[in-house]
């Protein structure tokens, strides 16, 4: 263990310690948007504002991931919000247990250098069993029936029923799906709130989502973009107050920046048409087979991993890549090393789409036969990520209806599948995931305290300098 930091045991006085630190994922946060941001732009004229440079992909568990490890993901090996686990067969999205995450996370590092450091992750994704103080995270009811129903998990376990009563159950249909818009973004500030005035903690990280639905569905150059981002600092307003009355140091970053898109690439499609992807029925709808696939990609926004089990394979099937239509580039081994992610849970090959366009998930070759759950709100089940979620299907005009009837479904203690979900994508505007061309398109940094000041970071010096700001490094 490091030896203890002057200043830092809790015998001394306030004066005596650094400040507490607070660390804000403000989703989709770019040097564009930040003008109509002027809660945001306030830290960074009080301290600094810094080029964030993001790693591949550019997507949320991975660069989360980074964020706090310090390390690429050929290191921490959460190389997308999903992958193929071969060791169990299956393809899982959005998994939440910590554990998946390798190496020293910043928090540990604070407590070698100082064994009374509290920290309170809240919303960040890899909270399951995170080595923290506090924790906050989505966590709907599953019930046996089928039912889902909006609610969180906390440590300590009490601290879901205190928030629970002071700001209702946490929005789980405004935090992702048709309906995902600003609630849950001030849910969210005032569950941190709560946190930092009631339990204190030296290190906290907060996530702000609200930027991620409009910028994809809309378009990051859109009315509505520029609307969300000036909703989301009023939202922020009353938490950054509070920070700045504590003396606390706060640090807004943001892990990627969307990109305009129009052409959504049905890379699973086009491996099942060359005959490297199987599919089983059940009851007329079709389901993506691993088992017996020869390729097949997990779609992550702007980037897809591809596997493909027998590597006297990949020679064709990286071929058949190079040909479909909006594929910008097929990493092997050895490239994905280029871009630190070569690791063992990446696919054989990594596709990179295009600047316009983004993969979907879709294998299937008629809707007929697609999967219920595809029209559905389902992150976990679907084999690959689906921004289709966050529109009620224009093809039908009682989509919301539906929606509403569903929903009191549930309230009743009823089955009521949410079967409401677009097949067509080409709704979809905005997404992410390629490292950016233009630092103005691309995640920014900002800083409270000028001390620690450069004119750009990567993902993996962040760790640092939050240990830096307290005084642990």
């Amino acid at each position: 263990m490091a030896a203890p930091v002057p200043g830092r045991n809790r015998a001394g006085t306030a004066a005596d310690r650094p400040p507490k630190v607070a660390v804000l994922c403000t989703v989709g946060l770019t040097p564009r948007l930040l003008p109509h941001m002027p809660n945001l732009r306030a830290i960074g004229e009080q301290g600094f504002a810094a080029a964030l440079d993001t790693v591949f992909p550019a997507v949320t568990a991975t660069v989360q991931a980074t964020l706090t490890t310090g390390t690429l993901p050929s290191a921490h090996g959460a190389v997308a919000n999903g992958w193929y686990h071969r060791d169990q067969g299956e393809i899982h999205m959005w998994r939440q247990h910590n554990g998946l995450v390798q190496g020293e996370k910043v928090w540990q590092a604070a407590r070698d250098r100082d064994p009374d450091h509290t920290t309170a992750y809240l919303c960040w994704w890899w909270a399951m069993g995170a080595q923290v103080d506090t924790v906050l995270t989505p966590r709907p009811v599953y019930r046996y029936d089928g039912r889902k129903q909006p609610d969180c998990y906390t440590v300590p376990a009490g601290l879901r029923d205190e928030l629970a009563a002071l700001h209702g159950d946490f929005p789980l249909f405004s935090y992702w799906g048709p309906t995902a818009g600003l609630a849950s973004t001030r849910w969210i500030v005032d569950a941190a709130r709560y946190v930092i005035d009631r339990r204190g903690p030296d290190l906290s990280f907060i996530y702000i989502p609200h930027l991620d639905y409009d910028l994809q569905r809309f378009g990051p150059d859109s009315p509505q973009a520029v609307r969300a981002a000036r909703e989301a600092d009023a939202a922020l307003g009353p938490l950054l107050d509070d920070l700045r009355d504590r003396g606390t140091t706060v640090v807004a970053l943001s892990e990627y920046g969307i990109s305009p898109v129009s052409r959504p690439v049905d890379i699973n499609r086009a491996l099942r048409r060359e005959g490297l992807l199987s599919v089983f029925v059940q009851r007329g709808m079709e389901y993506l087979d691993p088992h017996t696939s020869r390729a097949f990609a997990v779609a992550d926004h702007q980037a897809a991993h591809v596997y493909v089990p027998d590597p006297v394979d990949i020679p064709r099937v990286r071929d058949v890549l190079k040909s479909v239509a909006g594929i910008d580039a097929v990493y092997d081994r050895t490239e994905q090393a280029d871009y630190g992610i070569n690791h063992a849970n990446s696919g054989e090959l990594v596709a990179v789409a295009e600047p316009d366009a983004w993969f979907t998930y879709y294998y299937w070759l008629d809707d007929a036969r697609a999967p219920d759950f595809a029209r559905g709100v389902e992150i976990h089940r679907k084999p690959g990520y689906d921004p289709a979620e966050l529109f009620f299907d224009p093809a039908d005009p009682l989509a919301k209806a539906k929606a509403g009837l569903a929903v009191l479904g549930k309230k009743a203690g009823l089955r009521a599948p949410l079967t409401v979900i677009p097949l067509d994508p080409t709704c979809v505007r905005g997404s992410h995931g390629r490292l950016p061309d233009d630092d103005r398109d691309a995640p920014m940094l900002l800083c409270s305290d000028p001390v620690r000041q450069q004119p750009r970071f990567h993902a993996t010096e962040v760790k640092r300098l939050l240990l830096q700001l307290q005084g642990l490094a």
